[in-house]
């Protein structure tokens, strides 16, 4: 399979059409109809309205590739994984399929079609979802010392906006090799033990003692272990209180990971290499003179290169810098680019410069 970003969108798009996934086409960054929301930050806040019951989809079962922009990890921009504008490869279930099959959609994807190894997968669930465990652990026959249990701030995901659909969530994670860590990963144990239990009408929202700094583990915040893909188990409605009560059927829903699964499935050592940003790269490089990297000075690059791109599209949708709201938003991007292009040298406006063939 051809690894560049267009052949990684269609081959997950007709993978999911070829399992009865109606392809979707991405909507615009500007969410409608949901004041709670600048922007469209997941795959799913499309379909918000379909597992909320006030609209009714084309099909139960839906996939899409779709714009997301959030700046949740603005000052962790330039690591080799986060970015504030990405694009989520997702599948949807609308009241169709569940747990089960979208444990096996996401093995069959991975290891068959892109052609990972099953013996670098490792899975995290949260640590109350038995079900899922049991489901990587026996239908699918991860090893249990591969399967890591974590609290709500790790496998817990929404709503997206102050309210909307939530739930418990299982990633899988490939282990890029120990050289890219800072040490051994804890045993599964370790990372199972509960200190407290806060009350919560859902569920026991326990948390987990965090590992030792030198030790390596899928939520690990080194190199190691990449992100490849999130299993959202949405089976809740939050309100604006807070307050969680079941949906009324066990909605489905989970998304390919949006930032690290692409570049990951594209063999890439970081986002930065992938076919998606090279060009970007190369272009900023360009603009300081010179056709590489200097030393010293790839943080500053990727981070023009990534702001560069997401004000792009943000301005593409309708965005225009301004004092409030999603202007200021694109206005802060945008200065911030600037800012690191100044410590690149680039003391003249640039932003808008085609580069020196």
């Amino acid at each position: 399979m051809n690894t560049d970003g267009d052949s990684i969108r269609r081959s997950f798009a007709q993978f999911f059409e070829e399992r009865g996934h109606q392809y979707m086409p991405s909507a615009s960054l500007i969410p409608a109809g949901d004041p709670t929301l600048l922007f469209t930050s997941a795959g799913m806040v499309p379909f918000k309205p379909f597992f909320m019951g006030e609209q009714t989809p084309p099909r139960r079962r839906l996939t899409s590739c779709q714009k997301s922009f959030r700046t949740t990890d603005i000052d962790e921009v330039g690591d080799h994984k986060h970015l504030t504008f990405f694009e989520m490869l997702g599948n949807f279930s609308i009241g169709d399929y569940f747990k089960k099959d979208a444990v096996a959609f996401a093995w069959e994807l991975c290891t068959g079609l892109f052609g990972l190894e099953p013996e670098r997968m490792y899975v995290t669930v949260h640590l109350d979802d038995d079900d899922a465990y049991e489901l990587w652990r026996n239908d699918i026959g991860v090893p249990p010392e591969r399967i890591y249990r974590y609290g709500n701030s790790d496998n817990w995901w929404g709503p997206a906006g102050l309210e909307g659909p939530t739930g418990p969530c299982s990633e899988l994670h490939y282990d890029g090799g120990a050289e890219k860590g800072r040490g051994q990963h804890p045993a599964t144990d370790e990372m199972m033990t509960p200190t407290s239990s806060p009350p919560c009408s859902v569920s026991r929202l326990r948390v987990v003692p965090p590992p030792s700094r030198a030790a390596c583990h899928p939520n690990c915040d080194c190199e190691r272990f990449v992100e490849l893909w999130n299993l959202v188990f949405m089976q809740y409605y939050q309100d604006l209180e807070g307050v969680r009560t079941p949906l009324p059927a066990p909605e489905r829903g989970h998304r390919h990971g949006p930032r690290a699964g692409r570049r990951r499935s594209a063999g890439k050592p970081n986002v930065y290499e992938t076919d998606l940003f090279r060009p970007i790269i190369d272009a900023v490089c360009s603009l300081t003179g010179t056709n590489t990297v200097p030393t010293g000075y790839r943080l500053r690059i990727r981070v023009v290169a990534e702001h560069a791109r997401a004000a792009s599209f943000l301005i593409s949708d309708g965005v225009v810098p301004s004092n409030s709201d999603r202007g200021y938003v694109l206005r802060r991007i945008i200065r911030r680019a600037i800012r690191y292009g100044r410590q690149l040298g680039l003391d003249r406006p640039f932003m808008t410069e085609s580069p020196t063939p």
